[in-house]
């Protein structure tokens, strides 16, 4: 089992930049890649980035391009994502996940379904 624990939401007014953090523990040699999601109100979940943890390899969602960036720190088994220029259309409850299936292509890594662990979520609220 693995278990994810996201942190760092907050509200934050639009423009502003925030960084969530994921830590996970217990077997976490299992999986190969971690991903962020995020759901807002009335919508369906959707991916947002992922990395892997071998190499660094990472692939976005196209609205996070020039503003999200994923990465992680394998020594302290934590991923982060650093949010800048947020939009109120940003907000939403952020899921940290992890897979424990290999792609060769981290671009492979978008559907929810390639995820075995989720985390709690963490809300991220931004305001006009």
């Amino acid at each position: 089992q693995v278990q994810l624990v996201e942190s760092g939401g907050g509200l934050v007014q639009a423009g502003g930049s925030l960084r969530l953090s994921c830590a996970a523990s217990g077997r976490t040699s299992s999986t190969y890649v971690m991903g962020w999601f995020r759901q807002a109100p009335g919508k369906e979940r959707e991916f947002v980035a992922a990395i892997r943890w071998s190499g660094g390899n990472t692939h976005g969602a196209d609205f996070v391009k020039g503003r999200f960036t994923i990465s992680r720190d394998n020594a302290k088994n934590t991923v982060y994502l650093q949010m800048n220029s947020l939009k109120p259309e940003d907000t939403a409850v952020y899921y940290c996940a992890a897979s424990r299936l290999y792609y060769l292509s981290i671009s492979s890594y978008t559907g929810s379904g390639s995820y075995a662990y989720w985390g709690q979520g963490t809300q991220v609220t931004v305001s006009s």
